[in-house]
């Protein structure tokens, strides 16, 4: 139990975000296509964001649900709450 409501705005940290995916030398396409990988591996389910989602998060700390902060944070294999903005 995270403690946070799937659906409830969340502010992530956009520039982290950023950082951790650039550290592994990852485009946007190439993190949007391994949280699907990594979504299908853990549930089975085929679940990712689109490029101009990540673009919003990683540019404008775009708020988001906190089901999608867990997504990415799975393509980057992160715990969700190390990526909030705080």
């Amino acid at each position: 139990m995270s403690g946070f409501d799937d659906e409830e705005p969340i502010v992530p940290d956009g520039l982290q975000i950023r950082r951790l995916r650039r550290d592994r030398g990852w485009s946007r396409r190439f993190l949007v296509a391994e949280i699907a990988r990594a979504r299908f591996r853990e549930s089975g389910r085929r679940e990712t964001i689109t490029p101009n989602l990540l673009e919003g998060i990683e540019e404008t700390n775009e708020p988001i649900p906190y089901s999608t902060l867990c997504l990415v944070a799975t393509g980057l294999d992160r715990n969700p709450v190390d990526l909030i903005l705080g």
